[in-house]
């Protein structure tokens, strides 16, 4: 096959990517038809979750030779999304590809200081009672807006997106999987886009202020079906716990790891690393968008691995998502504040068969999170060893967030579903990156 490179010495990595043995179809049933080794021909299983329904979800599987690229910049990335419009594409990965390796400064204009802003918006000077405005805030929004250009990479329909070998991915980019159909991420390493300009809204928090971030590393809007399979999201090199704190509140340069939203269906979300990061996704993400979101938002989460999340694992808005055979490990400095699952408006959440672990003293009714009366299905999931009842437990901890059983729907597009005490040995052994290679 005649790959075209984007860069010259990614065709040998390229070439090792043909051969890749799926080692998770030795341990339970595999999410890919596996009649090739090569990654980016694989498609979507039937009976796979919601993104199996219909036609499933094929990506660039059909893509001729002119349209499989290898690329190894952030440049050569965001070419190869362009080449060759919705026609099928399948784009390798290779190696670790930085979208921000200039740095916060390559962004900066219109005379931004931070440590200018900083003085501008204390709210020992500036006050409480209205959205920052000035000078800075100007700066700070130009200075945005440059970053937004770069980091951003809008993938078309029909496109597969995969990691060449063990170590490759993307850090600070933001994957816009945006109003098109038909994508597939697989075998990705991706880091956070870390927000170098936060806005300080001193009306926020009831008045008391907050730093708000943009930018989540993968979105899924107003598409349908897309397989998010086999990839490692998190914080890495920017943890939260290391963000500094100003005017009292944690400088928040991190959104969301995966958000699928506005109208988003027939998803996917099968054997990921999620790692490290306070708010994971969220699916919906506002009570006003009933229009658009009711009857879509359908998504199955299965074999996930969240180590280290503080919440949103998921939250859920409007839509039917089946949450099964998945691994939650909540951290020591996370017992106090976390939560898993959360019920928002109209949320018809089904999670059953999951593996939580807790840290001694958590409390197991803060697993879930009632945000509307939105009755959910919570059946078989065990917590540290011990079949738990999330629901009966909440209800007796947390009586003034009643919750009521019955998501009102059974998911029929499963596959294997294991036993939730095999789940974090399973989960362990082929969740994320590289584990498929």
């Amino acid at each position: 096959m005649n790959t075209q490179v984007w860069h010259g010495h990614g065709i040998a990595k390229a070439a090792a990517l043909i051969g890749c043995t799926a080692l998770v179809l030795g341990v339970t049933g595999t999410s890919a038809q596996a009649g090739s080794r090569d990654l980016g021909r694989q498609v979507l299983g039937a009976n796979d979750g919601w993104g199996s329904e219909g036609a499933g979800t094929t990506g660039g599987s059909g893509a001729d030779a002119e349209h499989v690229y290898t690329v190894s910049t952030w440049a050569e990335f965001k070419a190869a999304l362009k080449a060759g419009g919705s026609a099928p594409k399948i784009i390798k990965v290779d190696g670790m590809i930085d979208a921000v390796s200039e740095g916060c400064e390559a962004f900066v204009t219109g005379g931004y200081d931070l440590q200018q802003y900083l003085k501008d918006y204390d709210p020992a000077v500036y006050g409480n009672d209205k959205v920052a405005m000035g000078p800075q805030e100007d700066a700070r929004v130009a200075s945005a807006a440059k970053q937004d250009a770069e980091i951003k990479a809008n993938i078309p329909s029909n496109t597969t997106i995969v990691g060449v070998g063990k170590n490759s991915g993307i850090l600070g980019g933001s994957l816009q999987i945006k109003g098109v159909s038909n994508v597939i991420l697989r075998n990705l390493t991706i880091e956070a886009p870390l927000d170098c300009f936060p806005k300080w809204d001193p009306t926020d928090d009831n008045n008391t202020g907050n730093w708000n971030s943009e930018y989540d590393a993968v979105v899924v809007f107003g598409t349908d079906h897309v397989w998010i399979d086999h990839n490692t999201l998190t914080d890495g090199r920017y943890p939260d716990s290391e963000r500094p704190v100003y005017f009292g509140k944690v400088f928040q340069q991190h959104d969301g790891l995966t958000d699928i939203v506005r109208g988003a269906n027939y998803v996917t979300v099968s054997w990921n690393s999620f790692e490290n990061h306070d708010k994971n996704m969220l699916i919906g993400n506002s009570d006003g968008t009933a229009t658009t979101d009711s009857g879509k938002l359908k998504v199955t989460m299965h074999h996930n691995r969240f180590d280290g999340i503080l919440q949103r694992s998921p939250r859920v808005r409007f839509g039917q998502v089946d949450v099964y055979n998945n691994y939650y490990a909540v951290t020591e400095a996370q017992k106090g504040d976390y939560y898993l699952f959360g019920v928002g408006i109209s949320s018809q959440l089904h999670a059953t068969d999951n593996a939580i672990r807790l840290p001694a003293g958590a409390s197991v009714g803060k697993a879930l999170k009632k945000w509307n009366e939105s009755p959910l299905t919570a059946e078989n999931n065990y917590v540290n060893g011990k079949k738990t009842d999330l629901i009966a437990v909440h209800n007796a901890e947390i009586p003034a967030e009643t919750l009521q059983s019955g998501a009102g729907w059974t998911p029929t597009l499963r596959t294997k579903v294991d036993r939730p005490q095999a789940v974090p040995g399973i989960v362990n052994r082929g969740a994320g990156a590289g584990r498929i290679c």
